[in-house]
């Protein structure tokens, strides 16, 4: 598959790597240092390379990996996206990071399918700290994998959405129509509270497990 990306900083130049290091075709874009942009691409191996928000823009799916303040701007350069999945992981963060600007009766994926309406917009990858992504996928062979909610409204994007938290060593886990990263955005802050602001660092993915319950013990719920 051929991936781009827009926005190259940490999550987008991460996410980027592995995407490329599983084997996809990923272009890297939008970056404010072009000798940085071409340095992530040669660090990713052949199947990258760098180029512009519109090339990016052309590949079969789009990682959004731009801080939400800069959104429409990446958006512009990138052009027309009709038609294409986007990947979301931008939050909708204030200038100083510290709270969501959307939140509540909406979302910021939500308002990023109002921006791009004949797009498929799947939020995914905003709930795990970047310094993560790496550890994961070293470890993607080696027992249980962390868990990554996603959400979106077309079911063909959020196919191509699993398939890459798969690639990226995360078990995908669907967690219905885009309007529930209402709730999933407000998640992704309470990760970042503890990643950054417990002590015991970044490092740090999170799993749901589900327990049956056996047929006597429904029984005896009912009763």
């Amino acid at each position: 598959m051929r991936i781009g990306i827009l926005g190259s900083g940490l999550m987008g130049g991460k996410l980027g790597t592995i995407f490329a290091r599983a084997g996809h075709e990923v272009v890297f874009s939008y970056s404010r240092d072009p000798k940085k942009l071409a340095a992530l691409a040669r660090a990713a191996g052949r199947r990258a390379k760098a180029g512009t928000p519109a090339e990016a823009a052309r590949c079969e799916a789009v990682l959004l990996a731009a801080h939400w303040l800069r959104v429409g701007d990446v958006l512009r350069q990138a052009g027309a996206l009709a038609g294409k999945t986007v990947l979301s992981c931008s939050l909708p963060m204030d200038a100083g990071d510290t709270r969501l600007t959307i939140a509540h009766t909406s979302s910021g994926a939500e308002a990023l399918a109002k921006k791009l309406p004949r797009a498929h917009v799947v939020a995914a990858f905003n709930t795990a700290p970047s310094e993560v992504l790496f550890g994961v996928y070293a470890a993607r062979r080696r027992g249980a994998r962390p868990s990554l909610v996603y959400c979106g409204d077309h079911a063909a994007s959020k196919r191509i959405a699993a398939r890459l938290i798969r690639d990226a060593g995360f078990d995908p886990l669907d967690a219905g129509p885009l309007r529930i990263a209402r709730y999933t955005e407000p998640f992704a802050l309470l990760v970042a509270q503890l990643a950054y602001e417990r002590g015991a660092g970044p490092e740090l993915a999170y799993g749901f497990s589900r327990y049956e319950i056996s047929p006597a013990a429904r029984r005896r719920r009912s009763e």
